[in-house]
Formats: C-alpha cells, sequence, structure tokens
C-alpha cells in the first residue's frame, strides 16, 4: 500500500489505460487491468474487493435489461426491410424538389433512429440504399455522403437511444426523463440538416437536382406510400409513449418494442430462422461487450473516486477561479477531443462518473447536461480522423468515393452540429422544455 497524491494516481490510472488501449487491448481490459493495478497499488489485495462488489452493483441494475432487448428490436427492423420502404417513400413524395431526396433521407434516418436506437443502422442501411439512389439522380457525392453520415448520428438523440440508456445507468438518471431531453433538440437537429440542403441545393441546383418529369408520381401514389409510415409508426409511438408517459419501465417497453419488431419482420414476410439467428448472435455480442465495459468501468470509476482524486479537478476550478459555464465548455471541449480518437461509449464510461457530480454540484441540471454529452458524441462519430460512422460510410460506399471525399463531406455537417450545441447550451429549455411538462 502506497500513499500518492491525487495528481499521480490520475497520472497512474490513466496513463496505464492510454498505454493499454494503444497496444491494442479492449477497452473493457484497459480499464480492468489499469483499475486492478492501482486498487492493488493503493489498498493491497483488499482493493480487489471493489471488483465483485461493481460487478454485482452493475448486474443488479434492472435498468440494463432494456439494453439487449432495444438493441433486438433495431436489428428485426433493420432486416425487416423497413429502410427499403421509408426510401421509396420518400422518392415519392419529395423526389421533385431540389435536395428532396437529401431532406428525405434526414428524415428516414430520424425514423430509424426512433426505431433502432443506435448510429451505425441507419448509416449503413442507407448507405446501401440512398446512397446509390442519390448518385444515380445526379447528386453531389460529398453532399450525399454528409448527409446519411448526419443523419446517421440521429440516432444519439432522438429516443430510444441506447447511448441514453447506459448514461442514465451511469449518472443515476431517469431514462424517461433523458428521452424527453433528447426529442426536442434531435428534432431541432433534424430541422438544421434539412434546412442546410434546402438552401445549398436552391443557390445551387446541381447539387441536388429535382427528379425528372418522367420519374415523378402521381397524387394517388404517394397518399398510397404512405401506408410504409403504418407498422413503424405504431410501434416507435407504443414504445415511447410507455417509457415517456410513465405506463411502463424502460425495460418492460423494450419488451414491448422487441415483440412489436417481430410482428413487422412477419407482416414484411422476413421472419425466418436466419434473420433470428443473426439477430439473436448479434444481439448477444454487443450487450456482452457492453456489460463487461460497464463492469470495469463501474470499477475504475469506484477506485479513482474513493482515492479523492476528483478532488483536482474541484480544487483546480477552486484555484483559477473559474467560471461554471467555463467549466462546462472545458468538458465539451474533452469530449470533442477524445472524440477523434475513441469511440463513445468509451468516453461515455470514462468522463461521466467523473463529470456529473461536478455539474451537479455547479447547480447545472444535469439532464441539460446529458444532452450536451449526446450532442458531443454525434460530432464524435463525424469527426476525423476516427469518426465511425466515417468508417461505416466507407465500407459501403463505391470505389469512386474516397476516404477523403468523405472526410471532407463530414466537415460542413460537423459545423451545423456545433450550431446545434451552441444552442442548447445558450438555449437550455430547448432541452428542457418537455421533460418540464412531462415530468
Amino acid at each position: 500500500m502506497i500513499d500518492l497524491d491525487p495528481l499521480a494516481i490520475t497520472a497512474i490510472m490513466f496513463s496505464s489505460m492510454i498505454i493499454l488501449m494503444v497496444m491494442g487491448a479492449p477497452l473493457a481490459w484497459a480499464l480492468m487491468i489499469s483499475g486492478m493495478g492501482s486498487a492493488y497499488l493503493m489498498f493491497g489485495p483488499g482493493g480487489l474487493q471493489f471488483l465483485l462488489s461493481s460487478a454485482y452493483s452493475t448486474m443488479d441494475n434492472f435498468l440494463l435489461a432494456a439494453l439487449p432487448l432495444f438493441i433486438f428490436m433495431g436489428l428485426v427492423l433493420e432486416r425487416s426491410g423497413i429502410t427499403d420502404d421509408l426510401f421509396e417513400m420518400i422518392h415519392k413524395l419529395m423526389g421533385r424538389l431540389p435536395g428532396g431526396l437529401g431532406v428525405g433521407t434526414i428524415l428516414i434516418c430520424a425514423l430509424i433512429a426512433a426505431m433502432a436506437g443506435v448510429s451505425g443502422a441507419a448509416t449503413v442501411s442507407l448507405g446501401i440504399i440512398a446512397l446509390p439512389a442519390m448518385l444515380k439522380r445526379g447528386y453531389d457525392k460529398r453532399l450525399a455522403t454528409g448527409t446519411i453520415m448526419a443523419g446517421g448520428a440521429l440516432g444519439f438523440l432522438i429516443p430510444p437511444s441506447v447511448l441514453m440508456i447506459v448514461y442514465a445507468f451511469l449518472a443515476r438518471e431517469s431514462v424517461g426523463k433523458l428521452f424527453a431531453a433528447g426529442l426536442m433538440p434531435g428534432l431541432m437537429l433534424a430541422g438544421i440538416y434539412m434546412a442546410y440542403i434546402l438552401i445549398r441545393c436552391r443557390l445551387n441546383p446541381a447539387l441536388g437536382p429535382a427528379a425528372p418529369v418522367e420519374d415523378r408520381f402521381t397524387a394517388k401514389e404517394k397518399l398510397k406510400s404512405l401506408r410504409h409510415l403504418i407498422s413503424p409508426g405504431i410501434l416507435v409511438t407504443t414504445v415511447l409513449g410507455c417509457i415517456i408517459g410513465g405506463v411502463t419501465s424502460p425495460s418492460e417497453a423494450s419488451a414491448v418494442g422487441a415483440a412489436g419488431a417481430l410482428i413487422i419482420a412477419a407482416m414484411h414476410g422476413r421472419l425466418n430462422w436466419n434473420l433470428l439467428r443473426y439477430v439473436m448472435l448479434s444481439t448477444t455480442k454487443i450487450t456482452g461487450m457492453l456489460l463487461w465495459i460497464a463492469i470495469a468501468a463501474v470499477f475504475f470509476s469506484r477506485i479513482y473516486m474513493g482515492l479523492g482524486a476528483d478532488e483536482i479537478i474541484t480544487d483546480s476550478i477552486d484555484a483559477f477561479s473559474l467560471s461554471p459555464y467555463v467549466v462546462i465548455l472545458i468538458m465539451l471541449f474533452s469530449f470533442f477531443a477524445l472524440g477523434m480518437f475513441l469511440d463513445d461509449f468509451a468516453i461515455l464510461f470514462i468522463t461521466i462518473p467523473i463529470y456529473v457530480p461536478i455539474v451537479r454540484d455547479m447547480g447545472f441540471d444535469t439532464t441539460w447536461f446529458a444532452v450536451l454529452f449526446i450532442l458531443s458524441m454525434q460530432s464524435a462519430y463525424l469527426t476525423p480522423p476516427f469518426g465511425y460512422n466515417l468508417f461505416y460510410m466507407r465500407s459501403v460506399a463505391p470505389k469512386s468515393i474516397t476516404i477523403v471525399d468523405i472526410y471532407h463531406s463530414a466537415l460542413p455537417y460537423v459545423g451545423l452540429q456545433l450550431l446545434g450545441l451552441a444552442l442548447v447550451v445558450a438555449f437550455p429549455m430547448i432541452a428542457l422544455w418537455l421533460p418540464g411538462l412531462l415530468f
């Protein structure tokens, strides 16, 4: 057992974690090994008991039961042909408008976000379906790829968001309240994207030309296409209504969503053993990864906070007489910087257990801060060099679209995301109005 000051503890724990991740260790193992080493160094063999208590407290939380079920729901819907039907609908409704397919793609991404709860599902699905359709109709390749990647990132904000569920678990927040808080900023950001596309295509129609006359549809065909909204609309409304309305817990609502997704897949004639096998295996893999990371992160943060190392942050705030808003901006910058190299869950597990108590002590609404974090993670998914949506797009884009094109296409939307973030910072009621109305 060694007596070290908080600064030395911080250096040991975080440097060892970063070294392990650079060496290629998974996040869960990096957190676990650095936490165990630090616990043994500071407390001796007795410090390892923190691992057992962390594992128990993590797995004993009923909220985590919602994770596999929401993941299952999203994967089933992804495989059931919903995306194809929705894009067909948007093509019929908005094809004659300059930039209409881009606007429609954002709308579809918002709908998929409300069904899947993750970013990658919409990006990959629409990269396969919408990107070739837009390129075929003469859309600028950078506008098309940027639109799909930015729209895909809406899965973080628009409920039910898997990232929000994990955030609620770590920060001890209400999932329903977070879902309500994310809805208006998510719709606002989608609106900003659509306005940007329409303005650019109005100024330069060549970027997103309208469909030719022979490729347009009658009013009857457009009206008929709206039927594709019925089943996903009922499912999303039911699931979110149950959670936000307080009818069921998130875990129970996720079971409703999973059952509804199976019914929709059956209605589309896609419910078979191959689909179920793929979905169950993928759900197991993703859930297992998240749970191991959760156990390791809870253990890591307990060791860190138990040693009093969080005093470094509070002491620094006092020493430099930093304004609470300056502290918030520093935290947001750290999210942005970390997002260039780490994924959203890594950033979540590393920072939130440390940041949330400080935010609460400064008198800010932690629900508002949760929305700021989620907005920052959207930017992280589009920020070079390692934004996840950049590589999702690269995996499905044709060879004519280079990684440089993809990087360039993301930058305007990163700027729009920062604009949305600034608006929520300046006007907290964008995020807090709906939770205040419902809770």
